[in-house]
């Protein structure tokens, strides 16, 4: 397991303050790093069609961005052939 984080430029998150329980999280973007970041994200991987973030809190209480990269085993996950389905 990869434990390298990937913190997503340009996204900040944070509690809600003063808001409805309803309102889960406040996400704020500041544009020109978070187009630079998924540019970089893209270059590195052109086909990728989705960027998953997860808000965590740190052990200091403040919540960040971080892309989640995990990423299914297809080969394991998938049989190889009509043989190996058991019916």
């Amino acid at each position: 397991m990869n434990e390298e984080k990937h913190f997503v430029d340009g996204l900040i998150a944070k509690a809600p303050n003063n808001a409805p329980e309803f309102v889960k999280a406040k996400l704020s973007f500041k544009l020109d790093d978070f187009k630079r970041w998924v540019g970089e994200c893209v270059k590195s991987d052109p086909s990728i069609e989705w960027i998953n973030v997860e808000v965590k809190e740190s052990k200091t209480g403040k919540w960040y961005a971080e892309r989640d990269m995990w990423k299914p085993n297809t080969e394991a996950s998938m049989p190889s052939s009509n043989e190996d389905i058991p019916w």
